[in-house]
């Protein structure tokens, strides 16, 4: 399954330069506001330590690991929703990802210009919140009429429809995101309408050096706006993860050891979007290649082959399953059978994350 985040933000919170770190982008990232317009998109590998351990032991002919598509929107004003610094524009970027990276500025400098001209995390989250909001107002608005004109005909799913649209205007008019609403989404309108304050938002906390391993009261402020939102927040240093970009793998290490860091914000970055939605890898391996597989968490075996083609879902007949930690101890598949390590699992099996698997269907 493809999976994408866009990252949001006021102008001039270090968007670009997050982006453009961990994904090795080309967005432009200058002190002024609206340097990026349009959005730039980066393809980047999920980094999994375990997809290396399987692949040292099988030593297949390609290793492929899970891909993460980033999105940087350009930064949101206040009146975005209106039309303000190209908001519309911008606020339609966000309607095709699956969640929604919010950075927010909690360094204090001169050197870089805040369009409000003060660091304040929760100003700065109640403008993006509040511009989300007007925008899923307008959408629902208009598309509230032409659900209640099919409900006239006596079209049964459209009174369901119609009475879902008018709760999540009710949450919207009193200024609340949909994710914190709690609506029953019957008939899907709002899936397929894909309301942008409906996403799960991470929040990450764009903070300089010397606050990076220990917060300060910005940051502190921040994870207690995303503990109210039942939200993740995690807390980067742009400008690191921009001097980390530039260096080769064993440089990386020996920067990270003298920071005090164990790993690059890309890593903690990508596990906190697969907890955000909820989602769990499993792992293919063979002579040809090894690769990993994003599924949903609680995903059933026939969906977990659905993700490889459509063809092995319909066709489904059994899994062969086996763990990385059995792999380590017996080293080979091989070996794996010898010891009846391999099991056999069938329709209703709940795929585990890490699970190693290999599919017989027919079609």
């Amino acid at each position: 399954m493809s999976l994408s985040a866009g990252i949001v933000g006021l102008p001039n919170v270090g968007k670009s330069t997050i982006f453009n770190a961990i994904s090795s982008g080309k967005a432009e990232a200058a002190n002024y506001p609206f340097c990026t317009i349009d959005p730039n998109t980066g393809i980047v590998a999920v980094p999994d330590p375990r997809l290396t351990e399987i692949a040292d032991l099988v030593a297949p002919q390609k290793v492929i690991p899970a891909y993460l598509e980033l999105v940087d929107i350009a930064g949101l004003v206040k009146g975005a929703s209106r039309g303000e610094g190209l908001g519309n524009q911008f606020l339609g970027h966000i309607k095709s990802v699956d969640a929604i990276v919010h950075v927010v500025r909690c360094f204090d400098t001169t050197d870089i210009t805040h369009v409000d001209g003060s660091i304040d995390p929760q100003r700065d989250v109640e403008i993006i919140d509040m511009e989300l909001v007007l925008k899923d107002m307008e959408t629902v608005e208009k598309a509230l009429p032409r659900v209640e004109k099919r409900v006239k005909s006596g079209d049964k799913l459209a009174k369901q429809q119609t009475e879902t649209l008018r709760a999540a205007l009710r949450h919207l008019e009193e200024g609340t995101p949909l994710r914190r609403a709690a609506l029953e989404d019957r008939g899907d309108v709002l899936q397929e309408l894909h309301l942008i304050s409906a996403k799960q938002v991470l929040y990450v906390a764009n903070v300089d050096e010397e606050t990076l391993l220990e917060d300060n009261a910005h940051v502190q402020k921040l994870r207690e706006i995303a503990h109210a939102d039942e939200a993740l927040c995690l807390t980067l240093c742009g400008k690191i993860e921009e001097e980390l970009a530039e260096l080769e793998q064993e440089e990386q290490e020996e920067f990270l050891q003298s920071l005090g860091i164990s790993e690059p914000g890309l890593h903690r970055l990508a596990r906190e979007i697969y907890a955000l939605l909820g989602l769990h890898t499993y792992f293919t391996a063979g002579e040809k290649e090894v690769r990993a597989w994003t599924i949903p968490a609680k995903a059933l075996a026939p969906e977990a082959a659905g993700v490889i083609h459509t063809d092995f879902q319909k066709g489904f007949i059994k899994a062969r399953v086996y763990t990385l930690e059995d792999l380590r101890q017996y080293k080979t598949e091989a070996a794996l059978k010898e010891a009846g390590k391999i099991r056999q699992e069938g329709k209703e099996y709940t795929v585990q994350d890490g699970d190693i698997m290999e599919f017989l269907f027919n079609v």
